[in-house]
């Protein structure tokens, strides 16, 4: 189990050092920050809280099944990599949760055709399986970041529909938000 926690912990590293990298180069912007910044401290205060709460902690202790722990894995490897193609697939039209680009352009292929927000889908799912792989109390994250992710999912699709008026209600027809087939 160890040697997972480890492929984990590495590959988050590995990930958010080439999300960084990846942000450079991004069409410039502008990022609504004074938007939802309510709910991202209240998220902030929430994670702090629940790790300071030692019933909590030792509820949610590490995962010893190590089928649970490589289905884990394999969610976090799937999220991962989607949320890199997606990332990929975006190109310089990427930029932080809500920012609003100059010149955007719609993209519709790739991920981006059955999932309107493939990278948020691929980071939550990451996280689950990091959750399942190493500890459930990564489930705290999941769920506060998920909420977070639809809150953002939704203000972008208001944004979008404004800038592609006809395009984006018939893409939000043919797509789901976060899951194929489901949501």
């Amino acid at each position: 189990m160890r040697v997972i926690t480890v492929v984990i912990t590495v590959g988050w590293v590995v990930f958010w050092l080439y999300w960084l990298s990846a942000a450079v180069g991004v069409k410039a912007g502008r990022t609504r920050w004074g938007r939802g910044v309510g709910v991202r401290v209240a998220i902030a205060v929430v994670v702090i809280v629940l790790f300071r709460i030692k019933g909590v902690r030792t509820a949610l202790a590490p995962i010893r099944d190590p089928a649970l722990a490589g289905i884990g894995l394999a969610l976090f490897v799937l999220g991962l990599a989607l949320a890199v193609w997606a990332r990929l697939h975006i190109g310089r039209n990427w930029g932080t949760p809500m920012s609003q680009k100059v010149d955007p352009e719609l993209v519709t292929d790739g991920p981006y055709r059955r999932i309107r927000h493939p990278i948020y889908s691929g980071i939550i799912l990451a996280i689950t399986g990091t959750a399942l792989a190493v500890s459930l109390y990564w489930l705290v994250a999941v769920a506060l970041l998920g909420g977070y992710f639809i809150y953002s999912a939704v203000m972008e699709e208001r944004y979008m529909t404004t800038l592609f008026p006809e395009q984006y209600p018939a893409y939000q027809r043919s797509t789901r938000m976060l899951i194929p087939f489901v949501l």
